[in-house]
């Protein structure tokens, strides 16, 4: 063979194994080490539909360096994509929205804000910047841009006005596109324990309860009844820097200061579980666990309230008194759950009467019906006509409805009998635990919210 066919060859061979050494750089995340060779972002970008870098106005922010949304609708001008999310933002942002859904159906995008955990349609960007849009949301919230036919989720940093907000994004692949939505985790809207809701002999006993050095004390209600809220404050009211606690969540929402917390990870194998078994040989005090899913879970987390530690979570059941049995069905033993539970808040959200335009009117006769006792002597109340400050609802922000039930040693003995759940709630009722909806009531009769609002969580 020829030198010079020798020589061609090896020419051909080398540019062959450059091409493979920038594919292989881009798809580890890595930046290739030529200078011509294109970004990880600008070739992700240009997989995704065919839409270039100047449309979506630069690659995720890191950490140390969060996005900054800017207002250019006073006519400053801008890329279309980004201007048209940094206006979705701003506007979620002040509208106090805990969520942002975008869709993409066939007639255009669908955008709507939940405020105060109820859906509103808002206006949507233009249908020609659909694409961009959505490819603007992935590029922030380091997605992959190429990968449209699995849900993925990411996370952001956005710096607005003075304060820093988090971001989590999901992406769900839907009939006509997908749907992404973007839940809003403003440090502003955290709250301390006393701020609530909960009526003062509650928040007495709630406060005595977690004072306790050991046992377990649960939150329960639907996904979005403000559970997780609930035992952060909890865990900011213990947190004083002479104990030692430990967060297990799903993922980490919130930074609490002093507090150690963990993500979970099921990928690497990082589950409740896993984390839980590998956190009490961390000598805590504390444990919060965001969730007892599993009976794995339940049978850690009750054998760490049981050896000296306190453990605070939530389960999933419609009342406080549904909590005994469902530990059960998780597979705790009867003696465990008496001698470990201490304490169950049961809670839902319901919307606050404007007070910018709350005004006396008559309420529905069906609904202080429907509400049962205690609802006899109302017949009118405070309600919100709509206004600027509630963008013409009538509400404005929210506050819970709670059911606090503390295990005593007459509910122990009836649950160790196999008392039914009815005979296990009338002992509660007798230990003067208030139901929700006589704390709906209460609420109704101090013009804090309206029956509609009772009626429709409780």
């Amino acid at each position: 063979m020829s030198s010079s066919l020798v020589s061609k060859w090896r020419t051909r061979l080398g540019a062959l194994m450059s091409r493979l050494r920038r594919k292989y750089a881009l798809r580890k995340g890595r930046e290739p080490k030529s200078d011509s060779s294109p970004t990880v972002g600008e070739a992700s970008r240009a997989h995704a539909g065919g839409i270039g870098a100047e449309l979506l106005g630069g690659s995720q922010p890191s950490e140390a360096a969060p996005l900054v949304v800017e207002d250019r609708r006073k006519g400053e001008g801008g890329v279309p994509a980004v201007v048209a999310v940094d206006d979705l933002l701003i506007d979620a942002f002040e509208a106090r929205a805990s969520d942002v859904h975008i869709e993409d159906h066939a007639e255009g995008l669908r955008v709507r804000y939940r405020i105060d955990g109820i859906l509103k349609d808002v206006e949507p960007p233009p249908s020609e910047l659909r694409a961009a849009v959505l490819a603007r949301l992935r590029v922030i919230g380091g997605l992959d841009l190429a990968e449209r036919r699995r849900p993925q989720d990411g996370r952001m940093r956005i710096r607005f006005k003075d304060r820093h907000v988090d971001v989590r994004i999901s992406t769900v692949p839907i009939l006509h596109g997908e749907s992404v939505v973007l839940r809003v985790l403003d440090p502003i809207e955290r709250a301390e324990l006393d701020e609530l809701g909960l009526n003062s002999d509650d928040l007495t006993r709630l406060t005595e309860v977690i004072s306790r050095p050991h046992g377990m004390v649960l939150t329960t209600g639907p996904g979005g009844s403000g559970k997780s809220t609930t035992l952060h404050a909890i865990v900011q009211r213990l947190s004083t820097g002479e104990e030692k606690i430990l967060t297990i969540e799903d993922p980490v929402e919130y930074d609490i200061h002093g507090v150690c917390q963990v993500s979970v990870n099921e990928k690497a194998g990082l589950t409740f579980a896993t984390l839980l078994r590998s956190l009490v040989r961390q000598d805590p005090d504390v444990l919060l666990v965001g969730e007892i899913r599993d009976d794995e879970t339940a049978d850690i987390a009750t054998h760490a309230a049981l050896t000296g530690h306190l453990v605070l979570s939530t389960l999933h059941t419609t009342d406080s008194v549904s909590s005994l049995p469902r530990l059960v069905d998780l597979g705790v033993p009867d003696y465990l759950v008496v001698h470990t539970l201490e304490a169950v808040l049961a809670q839902r959200l319901v919307r606050v009467v404007c007070t910018s335009c709350a005004e006396e009117a008559d309420f529905r006769d069906e609904e202080i019906k429907a509400l049962g006792k205690g609802a006899e002597g109302l017949s009118r109340g405070l309600q919100g006509v709509g206004c600027g400050e509630c963008q013409g609802i009538g509400y404005r922000d929210r506050t819970g409805l709670y059911e606090l039930l503390v295990i005593n040693e007459e509910l122990r003995d009836a649950f160790m009998e196999r008392q039914s759940r009815r005979e296990l709630r009338a002992i509660a009722l007798q230990h003067g635990m208030r139901t929700l909806r006589d704390d709906g009531i209460a609420k109704i009769h101090a013009g804090v919210t309206t029956p509609a609002e009772v009626l429709r969580v409780t």
